[in-house]
């Protein structure tokens, strides 16, 4: 049985579309504030200022990047997921905020899907698997084997608990099924002087802090975190290839906006976005960075991080990482 739709009800229906409608042909009618929720000069702000450069070339409006560090980048996650859905206000974010931290935290202020629409992955950035020199393995068949032989033996640094670099390291445990012993840092430029002495032997570290101490020889390195070979650095094979098949820890940094923003925005600020660093100076400057150009739907989006959320909250159960 039909059921019709009350003359009322399909009168505030087709208010709301041209509500909608409106609101995405007066888009954008101000300037744009692209909220990083981290501090100036990290990864995601990077990839947030190429953003907002993007929107401006493409939409002739300026965007304001505004940068509000704290608690793992929950706080200005926070302010974007209660912003008005209107476009004006974004946020670049990474796969901490919105793939790691909701298993990671006991208690986040935001849900990281009903609370955003995905807009674009803007880039993606695998990580380098290296070891110190003294190590005696020069394949990742070899690195199993050694750490099998000696468990607990081999300490693996990172740049601090439940980080991507960790949470690499402990996927790539899982599914080796070995044993290292986690020694955290403050950051990734603290594990350095350490690693390179030979304290610490393991890292998966930042392609673009890392890559300069293989070529010098001061590290080794065994293979690349992404299921395909970097484009940027074709010369190092997966982890997948070379003794861990189905690995792929690969980090990224995407725009959201809050949920409810009408869909011709977002598509509105994808295509502003894709247009962009899909320009060959720009792909140019993300690939010096180590980051490969995505630049996808928001479906293609929306879908990648559904399965990050899962796959890196089995990863943090797995290992017993908790942050209260």
């Amino acid at each position: 049985m039909k059921r019709s739709i009350s003359f009322p009800t399909a009168l505030a229906l087709v208010c709301c579309a041209s509500i909608t409608a409106q609101a995405a042909s007066n888009f954008p009618n101000r300037p744009i504030r692209m909220i990083v929720a981290f501090a100036p000069g990290g990864g995601t702000d990077i990839i947030g200022r190429i953003a907002a450069q993007g929107i401006t070339s493409h939409l002739g409006q300026q965007v304001v990047v505004d940068n509000r560090p704290g608690a793992g980048g929950n706080i200005g996650t926070e302010m974007v997921a209660r912003a008005t859905p209107d476009g004006h206000t974004l946020i670049t974010a990474g796969t901490g905020s919105h793939a790691i931290n909701p298993s990671l935290y006991a208690k986040i202020p935001y849900d990281a899907i009903k609370d955003f629409s995905p807009v674009t992955l803007v880039a993606s950035t695998p990580y380098l698997m290296v070891v110190h020199p003294s190590v005696q393995a020069t394949t990742v068949k070899e690195f199993i084997a050694l750490a099998r032989a000696k468990p607990d033996s081999l300490n693996m640094a990172s740049s601090g608990n439940g980080g991507m670099p960790h949470l690499a390291g402990e996927l790539f445990k899982l599914m080796a099924q070995v044993r290292m012993t986690h020694v955290p840092y403050k950051g990734t430029g603290a594990v350095f002087g350490d690693l390179i002495a030979g304290q610490v032997q393991v890292l998966f570290g930042d392609i673009v802090a890392t890559s300069p101490h293989v070529k010098s020889g001061r590290l080794r390195a065994l293979g690349i975190t992404s299921p395909k070979r970097s484009a940027n650095l074709p010369e190092f094979p997966t982890i997948a290839e070379t003794g861990v098949p189905g690995y792929d820890a690969v980090g990224w940094f995407g725009v959201f906006a809050p949920a409810g923003t009408p869909r011709p925005v977002v598509d509105a600020l994808q295509q502003a976005i894709a247009k962009y660093v899909n320009q060959p100076d720009v792909r140019a400057r993300l690939s010096a960075l180590g980051a490969d150009v995505v630049a996808n739907t928001p479906e293609q989006f929306g879908a990648i991080q559904r399965t990050d959320l899962e796959r890196w909250a089995k990863v943090v159960k797995a290992a017993g990482v908790r942050i209260d």
